[in-house]
Formats: structure tokens, sequence, C-alpha cells
């Protein structure tokens, strides 16, 4: 038998893997992954960033995390030597109704304690010279990464104290038993004291398979990039995103820097029809009928309808989705836009229709399970880690014949 097992092998399931074997050293462990390699979803599609915290309320689990998992992110990439760059974010405002957003995001940064500079048209200028705009704020903090190889690293740290992975090993089922949980897979089954998963597009149905009515649905969003040629791999200095409306349920379209030196262009925010759709022609029939048989995604859809669209709109045709960037970057073709991977956003819906947009965790006796891990996730996955760690140390207490030792997990910030 397992002390712990952990179900995920993205970054938030290495983080808490990396970080629990720290606190616990003498425990045996076993981390499980369905891919046969780590990061094989939302970790290894997303767009790098190193996430400052402009947009998240002031005092939630999102703020606080990414703010921390800012400075723990980069401490950590110092210590294993991975490359990252601290190039900074513009947020770009091309007319006045978004001067005006402009404004309450500058306060939120202020809450936030963000360091931020607020830039006129002519130092946006001096700074981004094919960036277009009346006006901006710069943080400086934010920055990009590979997070694929940043969770490698994680992998690697887990191994080396004596963790175990396995990869190509789904789970299919669970049962929680008075003593032990009992974790079923297509290649065998394992049974451990305390199980954490970490599941991400999978999380509603890990906890179905615990038996328990979730309490959410997991609607997948695939967000679609494209990449720069090579010639414009030095058309922005920064990161440059666009002022967001308050009333869209993502950010907008932006211009990505990455780590690798290229430049993306995105993401939108697309249903997937599929819970793993990554290409557009990806269909499950089975995952179509439970979302639309599911009532509050249906409210979701009906409620961002006309977004919705237009958001199909630009995904099939490129001249849409290249006004969206031409707003601040009017140098760019449609010829520029290239083939670029896309990535799928496991957003959990609640009940009543509305997108959760903070971490949301549900435990059993034996069980502690990652509900929601919306963006900053992987800026934020140590802090996320050593919260979990702090559940999981709160429901050994509660479990009888647990003996092991304590110890602090190493500092990351």
């Amino acid at each position: 038998m397992y002390d712990f097992i952990i179900i995920g092998g993205g970054i938030i399931g290495m983080s808490t893997a990396m970080q629990l074997i720290q606190a616990y050293p003498d425990s045996r462990m076993l981390l499980l992954e369905k891919e046969t390699a780590p990061a094989m979803h939302q970790t290894g599609h997303n767009s790098g960033v190193i996430h400052a915290g402009v947009y998240y309320t002031p005092g939630s689990l999102k703020s606080r995390f990414c703010l921390e998992g800012n400075r723990a992110t980069k401490a950590f990439c110092d210590q294993q030597g991975i490359r990252y760059d601290s190039c900074g974010k513009l947020l770009v405002a091309t007319n006045q109704l978004e001067m005006q957003r402009m404004q309450a995001l500058w306060q939120r940064t202020a809450a936030n304690g963000l360091e931020r500079h607020w830039l006129s048209a002519g130092e946006l200028r001096e700074r981004e010279p094919n960036i277009s705009g009346i006006g901006g704020i710069f943080v400086p903090s934010s920055g990009i990464v590979d997070y694929a190889e940043v969770t490698a690293a994680m992998a690697r740290e887990f191994q080396q104290r004596g963790g175990e992975i396995r990869y190509a090993c789904e789970v299919v089922g669970l049962q929680e038993r008075p003593t032990e949980m009992l974790v079923q897979t297509a290649t065998g089954d394992f049974s451990c004291r305390l199980m954490i998963t970490c599941s991400g597009l999978m999380a509603d149905r890990m906890v179905r398979l615990l038996g328990l009515d979730p309490g959410f649905s997991i609607c997948p969003f695939r967000g679609e990039y494209y990449r720069l040629p090579e010639q414009h791999n030095r058309i922005v200095n920064h990161l440059i995103y666009p002022i967001p409306d308050p009333s869209m349920p993502f950010l907008g379209v932006h211009l990505t820097r990455m780590i690798d030196g290229s430049v993306t262009v995105g993401p939108n925010a697309v249903l997937a029809l599929k819970r793993e759709g990554y290409r557009k022609r990806d269909f499950s029939l089975a995952d179509s009928l439970a979302m639309l048989g599911d009532p509050g995604i249906r409210k979701v859809l009906r409620d961002n309808l006309r977004p919705g669209l237009s958001e199909m709109k630009n995904s099939l045709f490129k001249r849409g989705y290249l006004q969206q960037v031409r707003k601040y970057c009017p140098s760019l073709s449609v010829k520029d836009l290239q083939p670029y991977p896309a990535g799928v956003r496991a957003q959990a819906v609640s009940r009543d229709g509305k997108l959760i947009e903070d971490f949301l965790f549900r435990n059993t006796r034996r069980s502690v399970n990652v509900c929601n891990a919306p963006s900053p996730a992987a800026t934020s996955a140590l802090p996320i880690g050593a919260y979990i760690i702090e559940q999981v140390d709160a429901q050994l207490l509660a479990l009888p014949g647990f003996n092991k030792t304590r110890q602090e997990p190493a500092a990351h910030a």
C-alpha cells in the first residue's frame, strides 16, 4: 500500500508531488498519469506566460497564488537552471472606452500589490514602435517560460527523492474504503491511505468516480493560436495584451513572446466538442451530449451566445481573428498568421450557469480533489501545491495509523 497517490501529471500534480515528498520524505508515493509523458494537456498547451496577477479579484486565491507563484516560479527556475525571461507585460488601450477600463485595472493592480507604470501614447510608442495605442500600463514582473520544462524538472525532483511515476496508467475507478482508497487503472489496481487528484479536464469525472455529485461540470474551451513568421520575432519587446471587456469571460487576443524566440497571436475561446479536442475537427458525441445536457453549461452558452458566435466566426475566418490584433498592431497581415497548436481550457461551470473563476477543491475523508485550477494555474503551481499539502496535513490528523514525520518543504520563493 502507498501512503499517497497523486493522480495527474500536469504542473499542478507534479508540483504537489514534489512538495509532498519533501514534506513526508519517508512515505511511499505514486503519481499516475494517463498519458505517456508529463504536461501533455493544459500545461503543455498554454502561452508560457509567468503572470503577474493584473486581473484577479484582490484577496482571492487567484490573486494570492499568482503573486506568490510569479516569484516562486522564477526562483525554482533559477535553482533548476531553466531559462525564463522577465520581459514584462503591456496592456494597451486603443480608444477612450478602453482608457476608462484601464483606470479600473490600474486600481486593481495597486490592490494586488504589483509594481506598474502608467504610459502615455508617446511612452508606449517609445517602448513598442510597432504597437498603436493611446496609453498603456506596463507590468514588469510578467515573464515567459516553458512550463513543460518546469514540470519535467519537478518530476525529476520527485523521482530523485524516491517518488514513483507510472505513465500510460489511466484511472478508471475509485473506491473509498474505511481503511484505504482503492485506485483502479487500466493496468492494475493500487491502494493508498490518501489520494490527491489534479486531473484538469477530467476533474468533474474524477469526483464522480468517488460516487459524489461534484456540483459543477467541466466545459472545455479551445484556445486557438497562430505563430508569426520568423522575420517578426522582434516585432514586440514585451507581452502585448488588449484591455479586456469586463462583460466578456476571457481576456482577448494578445501577442506573446515565447521562450524559443517566436511570437504567437491568440488565443480566442471556442467551445470544444471533445474534452481534449485540440483540433477543429475533433468531436466526441458522448462529450457533446453531456455538455448540451448540462443545465449550467447550456445557460453559459445561452448567456454568451453573441460573443460565442463571434469567436466561432473568427475561428473559421482568419480575417476576423486578424482584426482583433490589428487594433493595436496594424502592420500584421493575414499571411502572417501561421499555424500553431491550440490549447484546451478546463472551465468549471456551476449548476446555476456561472463560470467558476477561482480555485475550487472538493475533499473527502481520504481524498483531496482539485476541481478548478484556471489560469494562472501554471504560474501558481508551487503555491497551489503548498496549499494542497496544508489540506493533506489537516486530512491526516483525522486518519488513524499515519505516523510519518512531517517536514517543511523547501521554499521556492
